[in-house]
């Protein structure tokens, strides 16, 4: 049987279509990723401070590319995802595959992998969506939902993945593991508390991913 294609999804279509389950904050393996902290050096520091201040004052006019590169890479960086050992760093890469009868696609704005040059073999980490609102332009958890499906089906194991998605100024962990999710509280950007905290948890990924993948 031909698999079924549809271009875009809700979340609520792929809890439906997929049998998924939601939770909110509750997870274990949500639960301890979140549990860390982290603290700058002189040099990150001048880096945190430099950025946060830019977004406190422009955030809000910034679009989607501008978010990109005034905000996100920096972040990236100072979270020590760039370079992993055993593991590469995609960005807007496309990801297919049919999942249950169903063609999904869909491009992820930077992804944590296994992988040779631009072969990407066994995705663990999913970043999605660097927009502004989730309407009219589409829906980040959903495209991050899908992205966790593909690397289900690419992958063939039980092993969970990691992902995140913002909107906005506001950040969103998410954890998937079988067929149920969770996803975290929203944590401002902007705030400056929150903003290391966010740092920490990125930083504990790249622990999580070097001691347990």
């Amino acid at each position: 049987m031909e698999s079924q294609k549809k271009l875009t999804w809700s979340e609520a279509e792929l809890i439906d279509a997929f049998s998924l389950t939601k939770s909110k904050f509750d997870a274990p393996i949500l639960k301890d990723w979140l549990n860390t902290t982290t603290t700058l050096d002189d040099f990150e520091q001048r880096i945190f401070d430099n950025i946060i201040q830019n977004a406190q004052d422009l955030i809000e006019s910034w679009n989607e590319e501008e978010l990109k590169m005034h905000f996100i890479a920096f972040i990236l960086e100072l979270a020590h995802l760039r370079d992993i050992k055993n593991f590469r760093t995609y960005f807007e890469r496309s990801l297919e595959a049919e999942v249950e009868g169903y063609f999904l696609k869909v491009i992820t704005d930077f992804m944590i992998a296994k992988g040779i040059l631009d072969l990407i073999k066994t995705p663990y980490f999913h970043f999605q969506e660097y927009k502004r609102d989730k309407d009219p332009y589409g829906d980040p958890l959903a495209q991050l939902l899908q992205a966790f499906l593909i690397a289900q089906k690419k992958n063939q194991n039980d092993n969970p993945l990691y992902g995140c998605y913002i909107v906005g100024k506001l950040w969103y962990f998410v954890t998937m593991e079988k067929k149920h999710y969770c996803v975290s509280k929203a944590y401002d950007s902007t705030d400056e508390s929150e903003l290391i905290y966010i740092i920490a948890v990125l930083r504990h990924f790249r622990k999580i991913l070097e001691t347990k993948f």
